[in-house]
């Protein structure tokens, strides 16, 4: 068999298409999986350093702010999706797979779009409770629509009736014991809150989580943990500032969160952004949330994945534009949490009720079943 694989721009586009390709490729070692992508993103780096075969097509994305400078992008990206269709229909042609896979983001337009025009049988997988513009277009012409959220499900037209399967979560999360991270991190009986806006660091959370920690710097029986990211080196300075030193081993404050199965496992309380993999990481461990969605995501659809949770009592939710009403409005609710055990309980309890089982295996026996039913 031959699965074509699109995915790029981000790793919530790339991640779980490395997974499912690496699924694949452990069922199928003769197997030949191609990824399509752009050799201006992360997908340049993370696919060919994952063992895969990887082939680039030149697109970028339609600007939605119509400023002077977003209306020449927006031509010049009109000429490269005349151009990328051209190159992915040469490279599949090439390659001939047995089923194309898009993951989101506007490489998997043309190549999907392709992909079908040629007859080849086509997936898409969305990874949001909020579809982005390319998997709605795709929805109407694929083959099979699989889905992180059932949710998703009202947003779409689809050819054919969607499956729900989930989102791939890193086996070293899935397999992440509680009570060894604990140990690891030396939390002891303490809560343990952990937070965390990405690897560049988001300034609202880093804003918030500093104020929180210089509230508890004189509190027992409380621990955080915090990654601030590349944009985020004011946040140890201003807790130096008010007298928590880095030696201070109840604030385990970094740039970079490198142990995340570690620090998820052991946390009672998490603050986070909304992005598809990390609510399917909290869903599979479980974990009670105070999810702070980013707005300068497309279609905001972080406040759609975040909104996923709180309907079903699995998450609290608090908007960017609250905090400029309301600072407080974090630190009130941690500290409504905190004085509440059971009721944090009950969240993880919900959050873990949503989770989709191996999701990965599930993706894959859409896409396997796929090309058989076509033999």
């Amino acid at each position: 068999m031959k699965f074509l694989i699109a995915a790029g721009g981000t790793g919530g586009h790339i991640n779980p298409a490395l997974a499912v390709a690496e699924e694949l490729r452990a069922r199928y070692p003769d197997a030949g999986i191609l990824f399509l992508g752009t050799k201006k993103k992360m997908e340049a780096k993370l696919v060919p350093a994952a063992g895969f075969d990887f082939r680039s097509i030149e697109i970028s994305g339609f600007q939605r702010k119509l400023t002077p400078k977003n209306i020449i992008a927006n031509v010049k990206t009109a000429f490269l999706v005349v151009k990328s269709t051209s190159e992915s229909r040469k490279i599949i042609r090439e390659f001939a797979p047995d089923v194309a896979v898009g993951f989101g983001g506007y490489v998997s337009g043309p190549v999907i779009r392709e992909a079908a025009k040629l007859g080849v049988k086509t997936v898409i997988h969305e990874q949001n409770a909020y579809p982005g513009i390319a998997n709605k277009a795709l929805a109407k012409i694929v083959d099979r629509v699989l889905l992180t959220s059932v949710e998703a499900k009202k947003y779409l037209e689809c050819k054919n009736e969607p499956v729900v399967t989930g989102l791939p979560v890193r086996e070293a999360i899935l397999r992440a014991d509680r009570a060894v991270s604990r140990a690891k991190l030396g939390v002891g009986n303490n809560i343990l809150v952990f937070s965390t806006g990405g690897s560049l660091g988001a300034k609202t959370i880093n804003d918030v989580m500093s104020d929180i920690m210089i509230s508890y710097k004189d509190a027992q029986g409380i621990r955080f943990i915090h990654g601030y990211g590349r944009y985020g080196a004011f946040v140890p300075e201003k807790l130096a500032a008010a007298g928590i030193s880095a030696e201070n081993e109840r604030f385990d404050v970094r740039e970079y969160i490198y142990d995340m199965d570690d620090c998820l496992a052991a946390a009672d309380i998490v603050v986070s952004r909304a992005g598809a993999s990390s609510v399917a990481e909290l869903e599979a461990l479980g974990k009670a949330s105070i999810l702070i969605p980013s707005p300068n995501v497309a279609e905001n659809h972080q406040y759609h994945n975040a909104m996923a949770l709180v309907k079903n009592g699995a998450a609290a939710l608090v908007e960017e534009k609250e905090l400029a009403e309301d600072p407080d409005r974090v630190k009130n609710l941690l500290a409504e949490l905190l004085s509440d055990p059971e009721r944090v309980i009950s969240i993880g309890k919900n959050a873990k009720a949503m989770a989709q089982q191996n999701a990965k295996a599930r993706i894959c026996d859409e896409i396997v079943s796929l090309v058989e039913a076509g033999k």
